[in-house]
């Protein structure tokens, strides 16, 4: 963590203020171990550089174990693609080179994949993650000041209101408790005019037979250890070769879906991704567009790849000359 995010920073518990308590910045500005507090005595430690506003991963391992073990898998630097910021493009509607100079919040950010993105195009991000995928993103994200990764909970943020120009998550919400109670809790953080951006599972579906197998399957995967369903994962592999031939493949992706993905280690770890979680849930544009409705935000668009919706918190309504004297009339 930069010591110039700790005066952004709110307790989760109380909303107060937190300061450093212990623990120093380096030279680079990098505070690596310490602590922060906030004046009613609330203590968060912050440890290989990420403070920890949770006490633990919660319904979230899988996805502690999964980003740790694939940390640069779609780490678009890393493997010279450009698939993280096609589906950043194709799932918020924004471009990165449009955040330069904007406060933005990834909510579920992972192993640091699209944070990279926004802070290279020189934006100031802040990514928050509830499983030890948080540790991931650290490391990844090491080179880029203008990042910042910890550990909380999307119900808890440690943010103020207002606080952000755009908050996005992508295929985060539908793996908590209640997609839409997460969604909720999201518009308070953004400023007037500002963007939320979310794309969860599609409820629309061409084919369902795959999807309800999947369900069924799911009652088992997410109950296994994360080593033991991911040798599984690596063991049935080859049907995502196979599943890509027209015809039998189709057949044979009903009966048992993995992954197509055309690279070996991506397809295995889609197919992880998919049969970890410990929730899944799939939703419609129709409850999606209502929540952000519920929510108080305006420009509501849902864009092509289903679901991914995004809208506008309104902007403050002008102040008009005699509000100051109302208000001073009232103290």
């Amino acid at each position: 963590m930069r010591i110039d995010a700790v005066p952004l920073l709110r307790c989760p518990a109380c909303a107060a203020p937190v300061a450093l308590a212990g623990g120093t910045a380096d030279g680079t500005g990098e505070v690596a171990e310490g602590q922060l507090a906030c004046q009613a005595g609330h203590h968060y430690p912050i440890r290989r550089g990420v403070p920890r506003f949770v006490p633990s991963q919660a319904y979230s391992a899988s996805f502690g174990f999964q980003w740790n073990r694939f940390a640069r898998t779609q780490l678009d630097s890393a493997t010279g693609r450009d698939e993280s910021y096609r589906t950043f493009m194709q799932k918020t509607g924004v471009e990165p080179v449009d955040l330069s100079g904007k406060m933005v919040l990834d909510v579920g950010c992972g192993m640091g994949r699209f944070v990279e993105l926004c802070a290279r195009a020189g934006a100031r991000v802040f990514g928050v993650d509830l499983s030890l995928a948080v540790e991931a993103a650290a490391a990844n994200l090491r080179a880029w000041p203008n990042a910042n990764v910890f550990q909380a909970d999307l119900f808890r943020l440690p943010f103020p209101d207002a606080a952000f120009d755009l908050v996005y998550g992508i295929g985060v919400l539908d793996h908590t408790p209640d997609t839409r109670a997460a969604t909720l809790a999201l518009p308070r953080l953004l400023r007037p005019g500002g963007t939320l951006a979310i794309w969860v599972y599609s409820r629309h579906l061409a084919d369902r037979l795959p999807h309800l197998l999947s369900v069924a399957y799911r009652q088992v995967t997410r109950r296994l250890p994360p080593d033991r369903l991911l040798a599984l994962c690596q063991i049935l592999d080859p049907l995502g070769r196979l599943h890509r031939i027209p015809v039998l493949g189709h057949l044979t992706y009903c009966l048992l879906p993995v992954s197509k993905h055309p690279d070996p280690e991506c397809r295995i770890l889609d197919t992880f991704d998919w049969y970890a979680p410990q929730f899944k849930w799939r939703h419609t544009y129709g409850e999606v567009t209502a929540w952000f409705r519920e929510a108080g935000l305006e420009e509501i668009r849902c864009l092509p790849v289903p679901v991914a919706v995004r809208g506008k918190r309104p902007e403050a309504p002008p102040r008009t000359p005699a509000e100051p004297a109302r208000s001073a009339a009232r103290a």
